[in-house]
């Protein structure tokens, strides 16, 4: 099955519960390969049973359109019994890497929730960085009910700090590709050199700078 077509379940879930864990996070980032800005993680518990209709729509945040996003974001906040976002900075993206900068990012969104959950699920990654039992799935923002959510309230989150960023540096078009790596992007880069947002170790922002020194 193409994974554009895939419809996120909650057997991740179910099964942490057959063996005792009934406070869930599901946990995801934004922004992990943009040029510029932070990236942002998003945590979030849910409650073991969701009657909505609204539901049946939740997929990874990049299978669904902007206005989808800002629709789901409203209910999965609205129904959540806990939720929480943390960012890191370019600047710290440039002097540790972006692995590590996304794993802060995750533990500052885990210390805002509350209760504390007794397991994360992760897309993809593993945090060694928390003592709460976690791991990383697989394709998890596409088959796991709780990371997808997760996935959409980081991508909104984000998305919004950006919008926020092109009023403060115009010309970059940020509002418009959020930061990712477009032709046109490139192209205004090369015009404009990087702004104090752009991730200084990142190709083509590293190249361009280089050029312009």
């Amino acid at each position: 099955m193409l994974k554009t077509r895939l419809k996120p379940s909650f057997k991740e879930e179910n099964l942490l519960r057959e063996q005792g864990y009934h406070i869930i996070a599901g946990m995801d980032e934004a922004g992990r390969g943009a040029l510029m800005g932070p990236v942002v993680a998003a945590a979030v518990i849910l409650p073991e049973v969701i009657k909505a209709r609204w539901k049946t729509r939740v997929r990874d945040s990049k299978q669904l359109t902007h206005e989808e996003r800002e629709d789901l974001y409203g209910y999965i906040e609205g129904v959540s019994i806990s939720l929480g976002t943390g960012s890191t900075t370019n600047e710290i993206i440039d002097e540790v890497g972006i692995a590590k900068a996304t794993r802060l990012a995750m533990v500052a969104a885990i210390a805002q929730l509350m209760p504390e959950p007794q397991y994360i699920l992760i897309d993809y990654f593993c945090l060694p960085e928390t003592t709460l039992p976690n791991r990383g799935v697989e394709d998890g923002d596409s088959l796991c009910f709780s990371i997808a959510c997760a996935s959409i309230i980081a991508k909104v989150t984000r998305d919004r700090m950006v919008v926020n960023m092109d009023e403060q540096y115009p010309g970059y078009g940020f509002a418009e590709h959020k930061g990712y790596g477009t032709s046109k992007h490139i192209e205004c880069l090369r015009l404009k050199g990087p702004c104090p947002l752009h991730r200084r170790s990142f190709t083509p922002v590293a190249e361009i700078a280089g050029r312009q020194v």
